[in-house]
């Protein structure tokens, strides 16, 4: 049996033919095009399955399930409101049915379909209780319980980006101070980077960033403390000692197997792992006690595909 995984991203759509054994036969991707509307990104996806189903020969027939996987929240009656994407109350449930009529469509959040993969094909196989977090533009969380995805009693569970874990210098996306994300994203490096360049430009992250702060990125920063740049330092510590706060507060919660690191900020687990162990032992109840596996996501950029694509067989 053969099976359709999309991958809806801010940018792109990537969408894949996958098989029983989690493997992506045929793949193909495309420009997110939010600004054309909702239809409009709804039947480029349309168009990548037809594709897709041509380049690999087979039929709508021979296809087991369709499965989505978006950077939102689906609430119980099919609508999604996501901000990157420009959508309010679209009912993206009920569209994908209208597309594929014959076969079975679902739809998840892109973080937890990411865990579903990595629960099942990766990083976080053979562990029954299990976390993924994926470090990004935000900070996602998917939860995996007996190899079901965990979403709650209203489908909002596992955003853990926006557990409150701190009080920060400015308010998340979402309008709360401190969550999760604004301590520990891609863009929380970002912006305490741009913080601590408008007082101080005595860093190479200055020179990397040609005098430019809104050019900053988290890999010059990232780049920077393995230079043994001061600020660097200074802005990835904390990024680590809130990083240490969340995995606490998930592990006071939950007490995973295992907790995989994902997203594109994983790139620098070398870093991000080291001596993290010990900075969150400094946060559990049981300090003498063994806690989770901490380890990094292993199927990549291709997890948001697998993991959407094996939504109809994990419920």
């Amino acid at each position: 049996m053969k099976f359709v995984g999309i991958d809806i991203g801010g940018t792109g759509i990537k969408a894949g033919i996958v098989n029983e054994f989690g493997e992506i036969i045929v793949k193909r991707d495309c420009m997110t095009d939010s600004e054309a509307g909702f239809d409009k990104v709804m039947q480029d996806i349309f168009n990548l399955v037809m594709s897709l189903l041509d380049e690999s020969h087979l039929t709508m027939q021979e296809i087991g399930s369709i499965g989505v996987g978006i950077p939102s929240f689906i609430n119980q009656k099919g609508e999604v409101t996501c901000v990157n994407l420009g959508w309010h109350q679209v009912n993206i449930v009920d569209k994908l049915k209208e597309m594929f009529p014959t076969v079975n469509t679902y739809v998840e959040n892109d973080a937890t379909v990411a865990a579903i993969a990595e629960s099942h094909f990766g990083s976080m196989k053979g562990h029954p209780i299990a976390v993924m977090l994926t470090l990004g533009t935000g900070v996602g969380g998917g939860i995996i319980i007996n190899g079901i995805p965990f979403t709650g009693a209203h489908g909002m569970a596992s955003e853990i980006g926006h557990v409150v874990i701190g009080e920060n210098y400015f308010n998340c996306n979402c309008g709360n101070n401190g969550c999760f994300e604004t301590f520990c994203s891609a863009t929380a490096i970002i912006k305490y980077a741009q913080h601590l360049l408008a007082e101080n430009k005595n860093t190479s992250i200055y020179a990397k960033c040609e005098g430019k702060l809104e050019t900053i990125t988290a890999k010059m920063v990232f780049d920077a403390y393995r230079e043994e740049d001061k600020i660097a330092k200074q802005i990835i510590q904390r990024f680590k000692s809130y990083l240490a706060i969340g995995i606490a507060g998930i592990i006071n919660t939950l007490d995973p197997h295992i907790i995989a690191i994902g997203g594109g900020v994983s790139k620098s687990s070398d870093i991000i792992l080291d001596g993290l162990d010990t900075e969150i032992r400094k946060h559990i109840l049981y300090k003498n006690e063994k806690f989770a596996d901490i380890v990094v996501a292993t199927l990549g950029n291709d997890a948001g595909i697998i993991g959407a694509a094996f939504l109809g067989e994990k419920r």
